[in-house]
């Protein structure tokens, strides 16, 4: 494929790269914070969600070969997530939130890392 394509090998890694420093930023926005604190934040709140909103979007921009040879990776969970993150208008469940918070996010990292430095 050609570097200057939309599926091209360097943009795919871009996305990856964005997914990492999101979900960097997640562990960053709720550090020593527990659940009832961290919804009581506010800011952090927000700045979260919308973090985690935008892994889910990177995701959709990884191709379909990749996500497949790394089935390691919750793709589906991650893009899923994302849509209810998204349409939350309808309301966001805090524990199923906390729970991606402190055990989806930190898991998901070093897959992530793995990942991108195998590329």
């Amino acid at each position: 494929m050609s570097e200057h394509g939309n599926s091209s090998p360097r943009e795919w890694r871009f996305y990856l790269d964005d997914m990492i420093g999101f979900s960097e930023k997640v562990l960053a926005y709720t550090e020593g914070l527990d659940q009832a604190a961290f919804v009581a934040s506010g800011l952090n709140y927000d700045a979260t969600i919308r973090n985690l909103e935008l892994i889910g979007e990177a995701a959709t921009r990884i191709p379909d070969v990749i996500r497949n040879e790394n089935p390691q990776i919750p793709w589906r969970q991650i893009i899923a997530t994302r849509n209810r993150l998204i349409h939350g208008y309808l309301g966001i469940d805090n524990d199923t939130l906390w729970s991606i918070i402190e055990h989806d996010t930190p898991a998901l990292l070093p897959q992530l890392q793995a990942l991108r430095a195998g590329c």
